[in-house]
């Protein structure tokens, strides 16, 4: 074993591996310390990647040239575009993976790339000299030298399992948890705080009856992640949907009392969005029925997840009620479900590069920074992959803003914001999400992805090219009219006109693309499919050009506030004026701009103004250096 490298990833899990890959491709050697090599990026909980909110991050991580887009459509078993019904800001791909597959490709290219070694070790202590990182010790005592660490250590950082009465000190059902890490940090000054998050029991397929259920097929053409893939050549496996029953609610009420939730056993926070059976049965009362997605975990497995009851009940309570559920009257469990409780360090302490502020070159992604979900986690890991390699190199850090990107409002908000919940993705917490569409995330950070190497060459070009063709395609819906004798069809607003562009009528409300068909010689063409992308990006933009200008004149207004910059030498007590509540959190969060100390809780107008003018006034006489301490 190689014992230096540039940069260690402690954690094998999707942030994981987004920083080693993403930090190879810059030409960095990476050990990955993990627990075991044969379960990178392995589906802990649900093995289905995107959804609400989170389908724009895996856009995103695609575009930039990450890996979990592609991973999920080669290991997709069924494949659906949501919320249709409402507008493109909010439309979102879902996919429903085979759990062993998407880790079998994951280790396959963790295993073909040249720059990367597995280390099969617990990370124990961080080495720091000078106040930066240069080792890890493993926990039998093995130094690995680095220039720089990214911890990503999931749910396994002092991770214990519930089970009812029952407590297992475990990261995931089975497997070991890291505790020494922990106290390391600790020993450095680090803040740690505890949440939780669960998961459902599996079930055994076959003991299921599916005949009460409601089928959930899969769309096709299939929507796909990633700009590399292909259809898929298998066909698609549906999911189903059942229902809770009166009796679920009545068995379930009356063993509260033996949930760890509810009997102080484990007191931390967990997923406001995501809640546990139990959870959901408390909080609403009034709610007679739950719905329960049975999707399935692989097509090489019987064992399905039933999506909607995560429970840490016992098992015995589990079994019970979940025999009461529409379709699983005679079910057999696989393995119970659990909540597991996890050591996380509140965001405040990490820059927007993910760097930690206490220890110079040490980075945190994932849950250690207090999100939930696959799809948060490998943003972030993506993004401290590639700062860490720039630092390394002495070049600028890559850092994504709120109006440009999903992982730019992640980061933003975890730093600005901290958390005291698991952290979850959703459109609501992008005030520009008619500008950070699923569409046009490649045109949004493509180009990052080629200026740092991760995007090659020629992907850009013919990604340059679609843009070309969108760009002819609008001019072209502009410049062909038609008489209104010929759209007896359509419904067409009240106008005096006597003809109407294409473009026209797009932007008329109940008309889409489609509907031209018989009108629109283009749609008519040899090959149709080739142009599916192209229609639906120019329809998107004609459509809606109006609210997206109007949001581009937004984002010039926030991106003026975001280029007045806080000196990372300003001292904020010397700010005076500011009220005892906005210096306490300046002097926590450290913002590095004037927009980013106005989206910290608690900060007034008043407060922003007083200090723009101690801003301005150290720039104009910055401090001196203080002499430093002598040494005997």
């Amino acid at each position: 074993m190689n014992n230096t490298f540039d940069i260690i990833v402690i954690g094998g899990g999707h942030a994981g591996v987004e920083a080693a890959l993403a930090a190879s491709r810059m030409g960095k050697r990476v050990a990955i310390m993990t627990l075991d090599r044969a379960k990178l990026a392995l589906m802990s909980c649900n093995p289905a990647v995107g959804g609400l909110g989170k389908s724009h991050i895996v856009k995103e991580i695609d575009a930039l040239g990450g890996i979990m887009g592609l991973a999920a459509d080669t290991a997709g078993m069924q494949y659906r575009r949501l919320n249709l019904s409402r507008g493109p800001a909010v439309w979102a791909t879902r996919i429903q993976c085979d759990r062993d597959k998407y880790n079998d490709y994951i280790c396959g290219v963790v295993a073909d790339d040249s720059n990367i070694e597995v280390i099969e070790a617990a990370a124990g202590r961080l080495v720091v000299k000078s106040g930066h990182i240069v080792a890890v010790l493993t926990e039998e005592g093995e130094s690995v030298g680095c220039r720089a660490v990214i911890i990503a250590s999931g749910t396994f950082l002092g991770g214990l399992i519930h089970i009812g009465q029952k407590k297992i000190k475990a990261g995931r059902y089975n497997e070991k948890a890291s505790y020494r890490l922990s106290e390391s940090l600790r020993e450095f000054g680090f803040e740690i705080g505890r949440l939780k998050t669960g998961t459902p029991p599996r079930l055994d397929g076959d003991s299921i009856d599916y005949t009460n259920c409601e089928i959930q097929p899969g769309d096709i053409p299939a929507p796909l992640f990633s700009y590399k893939s292909s259809q898929p050549s298998k066909p698609q496996i549906p999911c189903y949907l059942t229902y809770t029953t009166a009796k679920t609610k009545e068995i379930i009420g009356r063993n509260l009392n033996r949930s760890p939730m509810f009997t102080g056993q484990l007191n931390s926070t967990g997923p406001r969005y995501c809640p546990s059976i139990e959870d959901k049965i408390h909080r609403f009362p009034h709610k007679e029925t739950h719905q329960i997605f049975l999707e399935p975990e692989g097509a090489g497995t019987n064992e399905i997840y039933p999506n909607g009851f995560s429970t840490s009940l016992p098992e015995e309570i589990q079994l019970a009620a979940m025999r009461t559920i529409i379709g699983l009257e005679k079910c057999k469990f696989t393995r119970p479900g659990y909540a597991v409780e996890y050591d996380y360090c509140p965001a405040y302490q990490i820059r927007p590069t993910l760097e930690t502020r206490r220890v110079e070159g040490l980075y945190f992604a994932g849950q250690i920074n207090g999100t939930s979900g696959y799809e948060e986690a490998a943003g972030q890991g993506l993004m401290a992959g590639i700062n860490a390699a720039l630092k390394i190199d002495g070049r600028e850090p890559l850092i994504l803003d709120r109006s440009e990107s999903y992982i730019g409002v992640m980061i933003d908000d975890l730093v600005t914001r901290s958390t005291t919940e698991p952290y979850r993705m959703f459109t609501s917490r992008a005030e520009h999400r008619l500008n950070l569409r699923e569409d046009n995330a490649r045109d949004r950070l493509m180009g990052y992805g080629r200026k740092l190497g991760l995007i090659a060459q020629g992907e850009f070009d013919k990604f340059s090219k679609l843009q070309v063709a969108t760009r002819e395609e609008m001019e072209r819906l502009e410049k062909v009219r038609l008489d209104v004798s010929r759209l007896g069809g359509l419904p067409l607003q009240i106008s005096r006109k006597n003809n109407f562009s294409l473009a026209d009528l797009l932007r008329m409300p109940k008309v889409r693309y489609e509907d031209l068909r018989d009108l629109d010689p283009y749609l008519n063409g040899d090959d149709p499919d080739t142009r599916k992308e192209i229609i639906e990006r120019a329809e998107i933009r004609i459509r809606y050009a109006g609210y997206i200008e109007k949001q581009r004149r937004e984002i010039d207004k926030f991106k003026k506030m975001e280029t007045e910059q806080i000196p990372e030498s300003f001292d904020f007590e010397s700010a005076k004026g500011l009220r005892a509540e906005a210096l306490e959190k300046l002097v926590r969060y450290k913002p590095s701009s004037l927009g980013q100390a106005g989206r910290i809780e608690g900060i007034t107008s008043g407060d922003l103004s007083a200090l723009a003018v101690w801003i301005k006034r150290h720039r104009q006489s910055p401090p001196m250096a203080k002499p430093a301490p002598q040494t005997t």
